[in-house]
């Protein structure tokens, strides 16, 4: 296999060889998202908390603040995180293999440096059976490769993703991180309000639960299996799901319904081992929306682009 093929182009990424590495970062961005989640006002399906992909890792993006406004940014190159203030002062925390407890603190005890004072509730969302980060020894692995390995292919990710939403003019959410789940998504939206959602997650009430999907979604995504799903995956779903959703026949190879999940699933593994990565990415992205489109008969003419 040469080097510039495309199966390449989409490194391995194996749940199983770095999912200590991963428990411990899927804290660490917790970290950084609770705190623009704290200092940023409610935007709808809680797109203010969310994390960016960037040239080299992922960002809060800037964070409106006084007496200076900054941005937190992981960079799995050089394996820091940067704390950039609107006044030129900046702060460095080294990425490795400390206990969340301990980078929670050096990460406060930064943005005090730079006159950012900031509570946030300590305890991880999503995440069952989880201690506070304050108090969590536990979770203290950091192997820079894998590390690197993930952002890469969040990168992959990103790119396909941008493509996928500019062919949708309705409403849409950006191609963002969400640090609860540990994933990247977009979201397309019907413009009709959705009943209101029943489920929950640990550490995340109801409530939140229904501003996320109180208008009707379709979304796609891709999680690297923390979670006890184990493997790498893109998904795709409904919300609600119109009935003839889950008998999809869809393009590519390797993807299908879970039931228990109630989510259409292409392992990571089939997508990245086709002769065209892409384009089958691509097509699972477009079959499991137009399933969702046409068995709710959502207005498709007036939502994508010509």
């Amino acid at each position: 296999m040469s080097a510039t093929s495309p199966q390449n182009i989409w490194p391995e990424l194996n749940w199983a060889d770095w999912s200590a590495t991963g428990d411990t970062l899927h804290r660490f961005t917790q970290i950084a998202g609770k705190v623009r989640m704290a200092l940023t006002p409610l935007v709808n399906h809680w797109w203010n908390v969310t994390l960016y992909v960037t040239p080299r890792g992922l960002t809060t993006s800037l964070i409106p603040h006084r007496p200076v406004s900054f941005a937190a940014s992981f960079d799995f190159i050089d394996h820091v995180l940067r704390i950039e203030a609107s006044d030129g002062r900046s702060e460095r925390i080294a990425l490795s293999a400390v206990p969340v407890a301990e980078f929670y603190t050096q990460f406060m005890a930064a943005l005090h440096r730079l006159g950012i004072d900031v509570h946030i509730w300590t305890m991880p969302c999503e995440i069952a059976d989880a201690i506070a980060f304050d108090k969590d020894h536990a979770n203290c692995s950091y192997d820079p490769e894998a590390a690197q390995k993930f952002w890469r292919v969040l990168l992959e990710v990103d790119r396909v993703m941008k493509t996928f939403r500019a062919r949708f003019i309705g409403k849409v959410s950006p191609v963002h991180f969400f640090w609860g789940s540990f994933d990247l998504a977009v979201t397309r939206f019907s413009g009709r309000v959705a009943p209101p959602h029943p489920g929950t997650a640990p550490n995340l009430a109801n409530w939140a639960m229904q501003e996320a999907y109180s208008h009707e979604v379709s979304s796609c995504g891709f999680w690297p299996g923390n979670g006890g799903y184990g493997r790498a995956a893109f998904y795709a779903y409904a919300y609600p799901e119109p009935a003839g959703f889950a008998a999809a026949n869809l393009r590519t190879r390797g993807a299908f319904y879970d039931t228990q999940l109630k989510e259409f699933i292409l392992p990571y593994d089939d997508m990245r081992k086709a002769n065209d990565p892409d384009g089958a990415l691509m097509d699972f992205f477009e079959d499991t929306y137009a399933a969702v489109a046409d068995n709710a008969k959502w207005d498709r003419k007036a939502l994508e682009r010509a």
